[in-house]
């Protein structure tokens, strides 16, 4: 279930992508010519094997960033392979990964409409999520299963804010959007992990966008092949 990859240039490597894969294994390629300029290897977890509609999150998380600890590394960078990180965090990353204290630095997420276009709207224009992550400082073992921040397993850690956007591909189809609520409607029918709910992920009403910054982009180019990228749960019911 786990792999690992070390870069020759760096032993023991410094940073470390760890990802998991399931529904969305073809976009995994992608997503490492994305990230191979910030890290110096990576760690992912092949879910395929799975039963479960959605397996256990937190199993999958603590265990990539155990085998990212077994591997020496000091920072682990979180991501899914319908993710990519903005090109310009190459520039700062050393920067960043060279605080000695639990820092967990967070990144806007941007939910793409379109290839260079996001949401902006409400919630929309709110989201942030920890993907960078210290590693030297031990792991908790947090309890919940869905929705779980990264950071909730880094011990007394504090949250710093950076500016390089986090693009999100999978709410580009309307298809998808509507899955997506689906899924986590049919996980957390009393929204016991979300006290939001879910079905504003499928709500286009009032919506507004905006174009990705010149020079704020990612690497590679998406080409979005129309599939759902998910467990359909109305075959699963």
């Amino acid at each position: 279930m786990i792999s690992t990859h070390c870069k020759a240039n760096r032993n023991p490597p410094h940073v470390v992508a760890v990802f998991s894969f399931r529904y969305d294994a073809h976009l995994v390629p992608a997503m490492l010519a994305n990230i191979d300029p910030f890290v110096d290897g990576w760690v992912s977890y092949d879910d395929r094997g799975s039963d479960d509609v959605f397996s256990n999150e937190t199993r999958r998380r603590r265990l990539l960033l155990e085998a990212a600890r077994g591997l020496g590394a000091r920072w682990a960078l979180a991501i899914d392979p319908d993710e990519r990180f903005e090109s310009s965090l190459s520039r700062e990353i050393d920067v960043l990964t060279a605080a000695r204290e639990p820092r967990c630095y967070t990144f806007p997420v941007r939910e793409m409409y379109g290839r260079e276009v996001y949401r902006v709207d409400g919630i929309w224009g709110q989201k942030r999520q920890s993907r960078l992550l210290p590693l030297e400082h031990g792991l908790l073992d947090p309890r919940e299963q869905l929705h779980l921040p990264w950071s909730y397993f880094i011990p007394e850690h504090t949250l710093v804010s950076t500016d390089h956007n986090l693009y999100h591909l999978k709410m580009m189809t309307r298809e998808r959007r509507e899955g997506r609520a689906a899924l986590y409607n049919f996980l957390d029918p009393e929204r016991r992990m979300q006290t939001v709910g879910y079905d504003y992920l499928a709500d286009d009403a009032g919506a507004e966008f905006e174009a990705v910054p010149e020079g704020r982009g990612y690497h590679p180019p998406h080409e979005d092949d129309g599939g759902l990228w998910m467990a359909r749960v109305d075959e699963k019911a």
